[in-house]
C-alpha cells in the first residue's frame, strides 16, 4: 500500500497523514469514505451467521424493564420480530466467514497486521444500540445500511451503570453529533465515548483493533519461556557449598533467591526467543477458529494465497503463522514476507524458494492454511 497517496476512505488524508494527526489522538469523520457502498452481507445472511455453533453474537434489547442481552448462537426464532423497535444484535469476526469483508479489511492494513482484530457487524430496528459506553481499542465505524446517529465526547468520567448486564457510561456528555448515512465513516481513538442508535432499520460495520494488555502478554510470554525452558536454560543443579547451619530453617536462603532471579535473566537473555514467541502469540487463531485437513494433492503451479482465516507475520529473523515460527533467511525470508505482506505468492516466486521452504508451503496447503491463488494465472 502507499501510505503516501490521499485516500478517500480517509477523506482525502494519505494513511500517514492520518496515523500522525488522528490514530489513537483525534476522531475523523468521513462521508462518502466508500462511494457508493453496497454491502456484501445482507440481514438474512448475518442473522444465519448469528444462528451458528463457532460464531460469536450477542443480542441486545433495551425494553421497559431495562436493557437484557443474550449470547448466541442466537437461531432466527428467538430475535424479537423485526417490527419490534430497541432491539440489535452483532456478530463478531464476520471477515473470518465471508470473504467480501475479508477483503474490505485489508483497506485497513496501512495499520500492521498486528494491531487489526476483525470486523463485528451489527444489525439494530429503529431505537436500537447498545448505550453509551467506549471501547478500550481503536474503531472505524463504517455505516452500510439505513442511518445511525451518533453522539461522541471526551468523556473524563468512565464510571458505569451498576447492575446492567452491559458497560453502560453512567454519565454521558455528548460534544458532538452526526447522522451517518451508507458509505461514511467515524473513526473514533480508544476510550473516546460513543452512542449510536439506529434512525430506522440499519446495519454498521465496525473495523476494530487489538491492543494486548500488558498483564496477558506477560502470562502469553512467560508461559512460553516456561514451556522452552529446559531447552533455552539448561537443567543445572543450584549449589550451595557455603551454606552455613541455621537457627531459622524456614527462612529461604538468599543464595537461593539470586539463583531465581539468575535463571530468570538467563531466560529473558534469549532475545530471539522472546521475539519468536511474541509473533506466535499475535498469530495465534482465536478459539473459535479451526483448520480441517485437506485431502486435496498440494500444488503450487497456479501460486498460493493466505485462507482469510490465516495470520501471518515475520519480523528480522522469523517468518510465524498461525501460532508457528520458523527461521528464515536470504531469498526464502524475502519472498515469504512478500506472501505476508501481499497475502498472495505467484507461482514463479514460488519456484524460487529452496526445497525446505516450498515443502513448507505444501504442508501449510494440506493444514488448510493456504489455498491456490485466484488473483492471477500460474
Amino acid at each position: 500500500m502507499n501510505t503516501e497517496q490521499p485516500l478517500a476512505l480517509l477523506g482525502g488524508l494519505t494513511p500517514s497523514q492520518f496515523m500522525k494527526r488522528h490514530w489513537q489522538k483525534k476522531p475523523l469523520l468521513v462521508r462518502n469514505a466508500i462511494p457508493g457502498f453496497v454491502p456484501c452481507v445482507g440481514r438474512a445472511e448475518l442473522v444465519a451467521l448469528a444462528g451458528q455453533e463457532g460464531v460469536e453474537s450477542r443480542l441486545i434489547v433495551d425494553s421497559p424493564k431495562g436493557w437484557q442481552m443474550k449470547h448466541g448462537p442466537l437461531p432466527k426464532r428467538s430475535l424479537p420480530p423485526f417490527s419490534q423497535k430497541k432491539w440489535t444484535f452483532l456478530v463478531q469476526g464476520v471477515d473470518l466467514h465471508h470473504d467480501g469483508v475479508h477483503a474490505l479489511m485489508q483497506q485497513f492494513r496501512f495499520v500492521p497486521d498486528a494491531r487489526l482484530d476483525d470486523v463485528m457487524i451489527s444489525y439494530a430496528t429503529e431505537g436500537g444500540g447498545v448505550g453509551p459506553h467506549f471501547d478500550s481499542y481503536d474503531v472505524f465505524l463504517l455505516q452500510a445500511h439505513g442511518q445511525r446517529r451518533w453522539r461522541i465526547g471526551r468523556n473524563q468520567d468512565l464510571s458505569l451503570q451498576p447492575g446492567v448486564p452491559l458497560k453502560i457510561l453512567q454519565n454521558f456528555e455528548a460534544e458532538e453529533e452526526f447522522v451517518l448515512n451508507p458509505g461514511d465513516m467515524l473513526y473514533l481513538p480508544p476510550k473516546y465515548a460513543h452512542d449510536g442508535v439506529a434512525a430506522g432499520e440499519c446495519m454498521t460495520w465496525s473495523i476494530g483493533f487489538r491492543a494486548p494488555q500488558e498483564g496477558e502478554l506477560a502470562r502469553e510470554l512467560l508461559l512460553g519461556l516456561a514451556d522452552e525452558a529446559f531447552e533455552g536454560v539448561g537443567d543445572a543443579l543450584y549449589r550451595d557449598p557455603k551454606q552455613t547451619a541455621v537457627t531459622t530453617p524456614a527462612a529461604v536462603p538468599p543464595s537461593l533467591a539470586g539463583f531465581a532471579r539468575q535463571v530468570l535473566e538467563k531466560a529473558l537473555k534469549n532475545p530471539t526467543l522472546l521475539d519468536s514467541l511474541l509473533g506466535e502469540y499475535l498469530t495465534e487463531p482465536k478459539s473459535n477458529v479451526w483448520f480441517e485437513i485437506s485431502d486435496l494433492e498440494p500444488d503450487l503451479s497456479a501460486g498460493v494465497q493466505l485462507d482469510r482465516r490465516t495470520k501471518m507475520m515475520y519480523d528480522e529473523r522469523h517468518v510465524f503463522i498461525n501460532g508457528e515460527s520458523f527461521r528464515v533467511a536470504g531469498k526464502d525470508a524475502r519472498f515469504l514476507r512478500q506472501l505476508a505482506d501481499n497475502r498472495c505468492l505467484s507461482a514463479a516466486s514460488c519456484a524460487k524458494l529452496s526445497d525446505s521452504a516450498r515443502e513448507a508451503l505444501l504442508d501449510w496447503m494440506v493444514a488448510d492454511w493456504l489455498k491456490p491463488a485466484e488473483d492471477f494465472p500460474g
